[in-house]
């Protein structure tokens, strides 16, 4: 399984951005997937998380701002990014999951990452 995100880049604090996590190659091996960032200086933290079915789950930090989607039909992953903070600023990450369990070091398959920057 190959994944490759885009939509990251530069916006001031309160805009938005779309990322998309493009899968291809044995993805009938995916169920869970999920976007995770990692901050200069920390760890690689969860962001969200949807299952096969589409349940999903968020960050407290994030809820209410961010949403997680998937597109079954295009295997793609999708989150979209509102009233952006500057702490929000990571390189961020796809992860695909073969389990059922957004445990990081369960992760299967991960993305290079995209950077989103965050002015203030």
């Amino acid at each position: 399984v190959q994944l490759v995100e885009s939509g990251g880049g530069l916006v001031q604090a309160g805009g938005s951005l779309r990322l998309s996590c493009a899968a291809s190659g044995s993805i009938f091996r995916i169920n869970v997937m999920g976007w995770y960032r990692q901050a200069p200086g920390k760890e690689r933290e969860l962001v969200a998380g949807i299952s096969g079915g589409g349940t999903t789950y968020y960050a407290d930090s994030v809820k209410a701002r961010f949403t997680i989607s998937r597109d079954n039909a295009k295997n793609t992953l999708y989150l979209q990014m509102n009233s952006l903070k500057p702490e929000d600023t990571a390189v961020y990450y796809c992860a695909a999951f073969q389990g059922y369990e957004l445990d990081i070091s369960q992760a299967d398959y991960w993305g290079q990452g995209t950077q989103v920057t965050v002015s203030s």
